[in-house]
C-alpha cells in the first residue's frame, strides 16, 4: 500500500510540474490574445461582408469602417507580425494585389509568385465601380488563414526567450522610420496618423508585459522615457499624414530610440534566428549610418582578407584597372569610359552612353556606382546577384566593353605591377591555385565601392544634429507625405531597398520614348529577367541620393533635369499622360504639388548630395610586356 500511495504522489509531482512548465508569461499571454482578437476582428469583418450591400455607398462605407476597426487589431501586434512571418503578412496585409520576391534568397533561388490579400486590398478594391462580393471574401479568407501561423509553435516558442523581442523591435523602429508614416500600405491617407497613434500606445502595453516577463534584460529607464516623449509628440501632431513632422518624429524620437534598441543588442548578446536580420547589423547607432545593412560583398573572392595594407594595395590595383582600358576588347575603353568617377561614376554627357562600336548609345542609362552596394539585385533589371557578376557581364558584353574572359587575364598579367601584386594577393584565395578573372574583377569592385561610404548633409541631420536649411526639411516632408515619394525610395539609402532591406523593389513608372510623352518606352526592363505580366516594364527603384549630379535620369535617360522628373511624377507618370500602361504600379493620380513644393523636393533632394572625395586619375598604367599594349591611354579614347 505504501509503495503504491509513493507511486501516486511521484505521478501527481510529474504532472504538477508539466502543468507549471506550461504556464507562460503575461507577455506570451498578451501575444497570444491579441493575434486571437485580430482573428475575431477578422471573421467580424467577413460576416459584415457577407450581410452588407456592397454596391451602395452606406454598404460600402459600414465594410470600411469594419476594416478600420480590423486594421487597428493588425497594428497592435504589427511588432511581432511582420518579424515571424512576412510571407504571411502579406496575406494579412499585402500592398499589391501580387509581387514577385526578389529576396536577398534570389542568390539561391528563383524570384516565386505570391498573391497579396487582407485589409488593405480589401479597402482598395471597395473603390471599384464593380464589387465581388466573392473577390473581397477572398480577400478575407486567406488573411485568416494565415493568421493561423502566427499561433505556431516555431513562432510561439520564442515568446518563451528574449532574443526575438530587441529584433523585433529593431524592426519596428525601422518600419516607423521608413513605411508607417507614409501611404506605403495604408489606402485611405486619413488613417495614417490616427493608426500610427493607436500603434505607439499599443506597443507601450507591450513593453510593459515585455519587462515584467524578461526582467533580467529589460528595455531601460531611457528608452521607455523617450518613447513617451515620441507618443506626446505624434498625438501633437496634426492627423493629416501630409502636415506630420516627418522630419523631427525620425530625428528626434525614432534614430534615438533605435540607438538604445542597438546598444541592447549587443548588451544582452541577442541572437538572431530568423532570415529578417539577415543583412542588418547591430553596430550602427543610427539609422542613417551607412553600415546599416549590408546586401553586397564588394570584396568577392578576396572576402578574408582583413589585413589592412593588403586591402589597399588591392584597392589600389582596382583603382589602376578601372582606368586602364587593358580589360576592353580593343584596348581603348575603361570602366571610366561610362562611370566617370568625376561625375559620381555615372555618364552626364549622353542619354545614354556609347556603344563597343563608337558610333550607336546603349538601350539603357548609365547608373551611377556610387550607393550601388546598397541594393541586392544589379542593373536596372536586376539581371545580376552581384557586383562581380555584373562587372564580368559588362566586361566582356560586346556592346559594352567587348572583352573575353581568358584574354583579359593574359593581358594582365604581361603587366609585372599586375602579376606581382596578384601573386601575392593569390595566397589569400586557397582555393584558386592560379590568378582568375575573378582575382580581376573583385580588385576593381572593392575599388569603387568605396565611393558609396560617404555622408550627404541629411544624413549629418540625422546623426550628429547638425542643422540644415527649412527648404530642405519641408522638402523631406513632402518626400514622405503628400508627393508620396517614400512609398517607393525608402529611408535611409532612399532606393527600393526598404526594412528589413533583404529585398529590392520594383516599379513600374510608364516612362515615356520621348519627351512629349507620345508613346511607351518599348524596353522591357525586367521582364527580360523573370517574365510575367507584373513585370512587364518595370525597373529597379534607385537611390536618389547624388541625384543632381547624376542626370540623365529614368533608364533610357529621356529627362535631363529634376523638375522634369517630378513634372512626370506629379502628372501620375505614362498612365497620367495617357499613355496605356496597364500595369502601372505609380497612381495615374496628379499629386496637386504647387511650384514652391517642387522647388522644396528639389532642395531636400540637393541635401542628399554626398560629399565624395574623389581621387585624383592615375598619371600612367604598367607597362606590359607585350609592346602593343603601351600605348593605350590612361582612362581609354572613348
Amino acid at each position: 500500500m505504501r509503495k503504491i500511495r509513493m507511486l501516486s504522489v511521484i505521478v501527481a509531482v510529474v504532472i504538477c510540474s508539466f502543468t507549471l512548465g506550461k504556464q507562460h508569461s503575461p507577455y506570451y499571454d498578451h501575444y497570444i490574445n491579441a493575434v486571437n482578437g485580430f482573428e475575431d476582428a477578422a471573421r467580424l469583418l467577413s460576416d459584415k461582408i457577407k450581410k452588407t450591400d456592397c454596391m451602395s455607398e452606406a454598404g460600402r462605407n459600414e465594410i470600411r469602417q469594419e476594416i478600420g476597426r480590423a486594421r487597428l487589431k493588425l497594428k497592435s501586434i504589427d511588432i511581432w507580425l511582420r518579424y515571424f512571418e512576412p510571407v504571411a503578412y502579406n496575406q494579412l496585409n499585402g500592398p499589391l494585389p501580387v509581387e514577385w520576391e526578389n529576396e536577398v534568397f534570389e542568390k539561391f533561388e528563383k524570384p516565386y509568385r505570391r498573391e497579396g490579400a487582407g485589409l488593405s486590398l480589401a479597402e482598395l478594391y471597395l473603390n471599384e465601380p464593380d464589387i465581388n462580393k466573392d473577390t473581397l471574401q477572398h480577400l478575407l479568407l486567406q488573411s485568416l488563414i494565415a493568421i493561423k501561423t502566427f499561433n505556431a509553435d516555431s513562432i510561439t516558442l520564442q515568446l518563451d526567450t528574449f532574443d526575438h523581442f530587441f529584433l523585433a523591435n529593431r524592426l519596428y523602429l525601422l518600419n516607423l522610420a521608413a513605411i508607417y508614416t507614409t501611404s506605403f500600405e495604408c489606402p485611405d491617407t486619413k488613417n495614417i496618423i490616427p493608426e500610427l497613434r493607436a500603434m505607439l500606445t499599443d506597443v507601450k502595453t507591450i513593453y510593459g508585459l515585455y519587462n515584467q516577463s524578461f526582467p533580467a534584460t529589460p528595455l531601460t529607464n531611457d528608452y521607455l522615457t523617450h518613447y513617451d516623449k515620441m507618443i506626446v509628440f505624434v498625438n501633437n501632431q496634426p492627423a493629416d499624414h501630409t502636415l506630420f513632422d516627418h522630419y523631427s518624429f525620425i530625428k528626434d524620437y525614432v534614430n534615438p530610440l533605435f540607438a538604445i534598441n542597438q546598444r541592447l543588442i549587443n548588451t544582452y548578446n541577442v541572437i538572431s534566428k530568423s532570415y529578417n536580420d539577415f543583412t542588418l547589423n547591430n553596430d550602427p547607432a543610427s539609422i542613417f549610418d551607412k553600415g546599416l545593412y549590408t546586401p553586397q560583398n564588394s570584396k568577392g573572392i578576396y572576402s578574408m582578407v582583413k589585413d589592412t595594407e593588403t586591402l589597399g594595395e588591392i584597392k589600389r590595383i582596382g583603382k589602376l584597372l578601372f582606368y586602364d582600358p587593358i580589360l576592353s576588347g580593343n584596348n581603348q575603353r575603361s570602366c571610366i569610359s561610362c562611370h566617370k568617377s568625376t561625375q559620381y561614376f555615372t555618364d552626364t554627357t549622353r542619354q545614354t552612353s556609347l556603344q563597343f562600336n563608337k558610333q550607336d548609345g546603349l538601350a539603357r542609362n548609365t547608373p551611377s556606382l556610387v550607393n550601388v552596394i546598397y541594393n541586392h539585385l544589379l542593373m536596372l533589371d536586376g539581371k545580376h546577384i552581384s557586383l562581380q557578376a555584373q562587372g564580368r557581364a559588362v566586361m566582356t558584353n560586346p556592346m559594352e566593353m567587348g572583352g573575353d574572359e581568358k584574354d583579359i587575364v593574359n593581358k594582365v598579367l604581361s603587366c609585372k605591377e599586375y602579376k606581382t601584386a596578384f601573386k601575392k594577393f593569390l595566397k589569400y584565395t586557397p582555393e584558386e591555385k592560379t590568378i582568375t578573372f575573378d582575382h580581376i574583377v573583385s580588385a576593381v569592385t572593392f575599388y569603387y565601392a568605396d565611393f558609396s561610404n560617404y555622408y550627404a548633409p541629411f544624413d549629418d541631420a540625422m546623426n550628429s544634429n547638425k542643422p540644415i536649411d527649412n527648404a530642405s526639411i519641408k522638402g523631406f516632408n513632402l518626400f514622405m507625405g503628400k508627393a508620396r515619394c517614400a512609398t517607393c525610395h525608402f529611408v535611409p539609402q532612399f532606393n527600393g531597398v526598404k526594412p528589413p532591406y533583404i529585398s529590392t523593389e520594383f516599379e513600374v513608372l510608364g516612362v515615356p520614348a520621348d519627351t512629349g510623352a507620345t508613346r511607351l518606352s518599348e524596353d522591357r526592363g525586367r521582364f527580360d529577367v523573370n517574365p510575367a505580366n507584373e513585370t512587364m516594364n518595370a525597373f529597379r527603384t534607385g537611390s536618389i541620393r547624388n541625384a543632381e549630379y547624376t542626370k540623365p535620369y529614368m533608364h533610357n535617360g529621356i529627362f535631363t533635369t529634376l523638375e522634369q522628373v517630378i513634372e512626370f511624377y506629379d502628372a501620375g507618370g505614362g498612365a497620367g499622360r495617357k499613355l496605356k500602361v496597364s500595369n502601372q504600379t505609380l497612381s495615374s493620380d496628379s499629386l496637386k504639388l504647387s511650384a514652391s513644393e517642387k522647388k522644396e523636393l528639389i532642395s531636400f533632394i540637393h541635401s542628399l548630395n554626398e560629399k565624395i572625395i574623389f581621387q585624383k586619375i592615375p598619371e600612367k598604367l604598367p607597362v606590359s610586356s607585350n609592346a602593343g599594349l603601351n600605348v593605350r591611354k590612361v582612362g581609354g579614347e572613348y
